[in-house]
Parts: structure tokens; C-alpha cells; sequence
């Protein structure tokens, strides 16, 4: 017996419902699709050009760090006061340091600190021109004292010798400013590690229970010194005077005093002021330390700054 018509019609509207429902549903899908995929390409634009405008300031507040450096550089040896130029020289290294963090970068803040700052450059341009002038009006008057005293040539020589000291001088107080910001460790402390992980504190150990050595560098807090990325070396030599090494566990070289040395270990550090203590911990690869007394040598940007010992018996 053939389905009646009207049971024929039924069966053909309720498929035409279905594909009528699965084709909303297939469009809402593609709708949702295409809404998320312009979402995600806002958020990526938005992303892309805050990325970019950090690289921008970090640009700028790098040129205006180049600049100030030079300016302290050139008003000091002007004989100008730089106290304020090294407040703000610590400043912009905040500001630089800050920019590491995207998230909270605000475009206009760091638009208006940079104004700020090259505001100041230009002030400090003035200030120099004026220190300038001062000098150069100093220099007419002792070329014109030297004319008119071109009889007396003992006096010259006396005036030729003060200028002499004075340069002397000016490059002994350089020197002294490029020492003063060097770093400076306030003590180097030895701790012994078992090979349980134990650790005990002195500086005279047993070498059957010295696996490991902990080297803790205190540092002491330098306001003259700039607070950025450091390397801080580490040179331990045995009773020989032997630098202890092995360049599969991190030893290398770095230069001082222009003379390639070789390092036991090394790490980078944020130096912050704050008078921070920089850990290692340094294992000979199963190899006992020798007995007797050991001499452990802490340098950093040039400059040894501090030492300690620790003895193995």
C-alpha cells in the first residue's frame, strides 16, 4: 500500500525544518567565527602598536641618556655642579627599567617625561654656553696678564707650572670619580655543602664533607654607581695559586687591567643600591677541593672589589 499524500507532505516539511535549522546554525557558527577573528586581529593590532610605541620611548629615553652623560661630562669638567643631573640621570633609569613592563606602559606619561627631559637638555645647553663664556673671558685675561708681564719670565713659568697642576689635578679628581663609582664589596662569606645538601657556615672545612661551595658577595651601596645589568666574576685559586676552572661548568675569561684572565664563575645581577648579596654555588664535577688554603678574588666593570678565603683540610 503507497504512504498517503498527507503523510508524503509531513515527512517533506520536517526535513525542510531541519535544513533550514542546520543552515541558521551553520551561519551563526561562521557569524561567531568571523566576530572572533576580527577580536583576535584588534587585539594583535593593538598589541603591535603599543609594542611599538615602547620601542619608540626606549629609543628616545636611550638618546637622552647619551646626551646627559655627555653633558655631565662636560659641566664637570667645566667646573659646573652636576648633583641635580645625577638625580635625574637615576631617574631615567627608573623610567627605562619601567618600560619592561608593556602592560602598564602609558604612551602620553612617557611622551610628557620626555619632553620633560629634552626641555632640560636644552636648559642645561645654556648652562654650558654660560660656563663657556666664563671660562673663555678667564683665559682672554691670563693671555693678556701674560703680555704684559713677557719680561717676567720667571712669573710665566710659575703661571705655566700652576695651569699644569691644575690640569694634573682635574685628571687625578676624573679618576677618582671613575673609582668612587665602582662597586665595592662589604664582605665575602664561604659556606660548605655536603653532598646531602647540607650546608655549614665557617671558613676552614673537612674535604671528604666539601661537595659544593656557597660564595655569598655582599655588596656595599654606591650612590655614584649606575644601577643597570652587571657582570660579577669570581675567581677561586688554590693553595697553588692555580685558578680553579672548567669551562663545561661556566668558567671563561673576561679582561683586567687590558689582560685576558680566566674566571671560576660569573653571574649577571641587577645592581639596585640596596646593598644586595649575589649567591653562587660552585661544585667541581665529583673532583675533591685540595687541602690547604684557598683565596677567592670578586671583580666586576674593571675593577677587583673584594676578596675572601676559605681553607680545606
Amino acid at each position: 500500500m503507497e504512504p498517503r499524500p498527507q503523510t508524503k507532505n509531513k515527512s517533506r516539511s520536517y526535513l525542510l525544518a531541519a535544513l533550514l535549522i542546520l543552515a541558521a546554525l551553520n551561519v551563526m557558527l561562521l557569524y561567531f567565527w568571523y566576530q572572533e577573528r576580527q577580536d583576535n586581529k584588534t587585539k594583535d593590532a593593538t598589541i603591535a602598536a603599543k609594542t611599538e610605541e615602547v620601542l619608540s620611548a626606549k629609543t628616545k629615553l636611550d638618546s637622552i641618556s647619551a646626551q646627559l652623560d655627555a653633558k655631565i661630562a662636560e659641566i664637570q669638567q667645566l667646573g659646573g655642579s652636576v648633583d641635580s643631573l645625577m638625580k635625574v640621570k637615576q631617574q631615567l633609569e627608573v623610567d627605562k627599567r619601567e618600560l619592561r613592563n608593556v602592560n602598564t606602559f602609558d604612551n602620553r606619561k612617557y611622551d610628557q617625561k620626555i619632553r620633560n627631559y629634552q626641555a632640560l637638555l636644552t636648559q642645561k645647553d645654556q648652562e654650558i654656553a654660560r660656563l663657556k663664556e666664563e671660562n673663555g673671558v678667564l683665559v682672554q685675561r691670563n693671555e693678556s696678564l701674560a703680555q704684559e708681564n713677557t719680561g717676567l719670565k720667571a712669573e710665566r713659568q710659575s703661571l705655566s707650572d700652576s695651569v699644569m697642576a691644575v690640569n694634573t689635578k682635574n685628571q687625578e679628581l676624573s679618576e677618582k670619580v671613575s673609582i668612587a663609582a665602582a662597586l665595592r664589596a662589604e664582605r665575602v662569606t664561604v659556606s660548605a655543602i655536603n653532598s646531602r645538601g647540607k650546608e655549614r657556615d665557617g671558613d676552614s672545612f673537612k674535604a671528604r664533607q666539601l661537595d659544593k661551595i656557597k660564595i655569598a658577595v655582599k655588596l656595599s651601596p654606591n650612590g655614584l654607581a649606575k644601577q643597570d645589568d652587571k657582570d660579577l666574576y669570581l675567581r677561586v685559586l688554590d693553595p697553588s695559586g692555580a685558578v680553579i676552572s672548567d669551562m663545561a661548568t661556566g668558567s671563561g675569561e673576561f679582561t683586567y687591567n687590558g689582560e685576558g684572565m680566566i674566571y671560576t664563575t660569573m653571574q649577571r645581577f641587577t645592581f639596585d643600591n640596596s646593598r644586595q648579596e649575589i649567591n653562587f654555588i660552585y661544585g667541581r664535577g665529583g673532583k675533591r677541593f685540595n687541602e690547604g688554603r684557598h683565596t677567592i678574588e670578586v671583580y666586576c666593570e674593571g675593577f677587583r672589589i673584594g676578596e675572601g678565603e676559605f681553607t680545606v683540610k
